[in-house]
Formats: structure tokens, sequence, C-alpha cells
């Protein structure tokens, strides 16, 4: 099974963003998906962000992750 994890993109260098998961910044190729924009909210799975989402969907699937247990972002 496969998990990805949303964050918000707050930095962008080239093909390579640090995304805000919870408290921690990681460092995530884009180059699986479009153009995108800091403040942009994406899924990240292996170092890859593999779709955009909207905020909504992001402060949802964090709810649900909460929710079993997977502790804070």
């Amino acid at each position: 099974m496969c998990l990805a994890i949303a964050g918000c993109i707050v930095e962008i260098e080239d093909r390579e963003a640090q995304v805000k998961i919870g408290d921690t910044l990681v460092a995530t190729r884009l180059d699986l998906i479009g153009e995108v924009k800091v403040g942009d909210y994406v899924l990240v799975h292996a170092g890859f962000a593999i779709n955009t989402i909207e905020k909504e969907e992001a402060e949802e699937l964090e709810q649900i992750w909460a929710e079993l247990g997977g502790g804070a972002w």
C-alpha cells in the first residue's frame, strides 16, 4: 500500500519545492506534475509531488489522518 501526504508549497527552486507537512519542511521534486506555485497544496509520495489538491481537501485529509491515530502532520 502506498501513502501520500498532503502539504503546502512554501518555496520553489527549479523543479524542487520545500513542502510544509505539519511542522516539517520536506524537499519535494515537482517532475511528475504541471506548473505549481507557492501556496499550492500537493500530495507527496516518496519525495515527489504526485498531484495538486485544494486546501479544503488537504485539511480534510489531515483530519482523517489524525482520527486514524497518525499523529500530527
